[in-house]
């Protein structure tokens, strides 16, 4: 599969090594089509990996991944351009996350809105399905990495739109179907990427972010 990854940081790169290890072709975007960063990626993922500008990536991609800081997402998808993400699932795995401020960053938009709305209201035509926001990349790619059952949200207006990137997800990077849990309209999107401040704190906490969350329900308790 041809797949379209926006932004050179190091979820794009981590997701992007995975999924070319697994057989895509990848082209990763950036504002210049001569980014040193993808450049040094490219070389290092091999054959399959590509870059260009954000509109080469789109046009290329029959996925899009954007992988972009969420406070510059917008301004990225407009440089990938309206025509080039028409029709196309549009996974959204960023957060709207600000540093101006030092640590802990703080959110940009909460609570009435999310990033992943914004993007859907912005991009009518686009299928835009809000995933993978709530791990740190390295779990993303490799769910393995943490023992046992844990999960991974899916939120976005398609239905169709979201049963096909739950599937990728397996197929790309490892996530059982019954790992992968569907919130519903991407308006639910304002939940997980309001964990973020939650997933900071835990991240400091366990001195470590190679952890995940579990949602377990009364169904799983023994019956009496």
């Amino acid at each position: 599969m041809k797949i379209a990854l926006l932004g050179t940081g190091i979820v794009g790169r981590t997701l992007g090594s995975k999924l070319v290890e697994v057989g895509n072709s990848v082209m990763m975007g950036s504002r210049s089509a001569n980014s040193p960063k993808a450049a040094e990626w490219v070389e290092a993922a091999g054959a399959l990996a590509s870059q260009g500008a954000f509109a080469d990536a789109a046009a290329f991609g029959e996925v899009v991944l954007n992988c972009t800081a969420g406070v510059a997402s917008l301004a990225a998808l407009e440089l990938a351009g309206r025509e080039n993400l028409s029709g196309k699932i549009l996974m959204d795995v960023a957060n709207p996350l600000d540093f101006s401020q030092g640590m802990p960053p703080t959110l940009t938009v909460c609570n009435t809105d999310s990033l992943g709305e914004r993007i859907q209201r912005a991009f009518p035509d686009a299928k835009v399905v809000k995933a993978l926001n709530t791990l740190n990349c390295a779990v993303m790619a490799r769910p393995e990495l943490v023992p046992g059952e844990h999960h991974v949200f899916v939120s976005g207006d398609d239905a169709e739109a979201k049963g096909r990137a739950a599937r990728l997800l397996g197929e790309w990077f490892g996530w059982e179907p019954h790992d992968i849990i569907d919130l519903g309209g991407i308006g639910t999107a304002r939940g997980t990427e309001m964990m973020l401040p939650l997933w900071i704190s835990l991240m400091g906490t366990l001195g470590t972010p190679i952890f995940n969350l579990r949602v377990v329900t009364g169904r799983d308790a023994p019956s009496a």
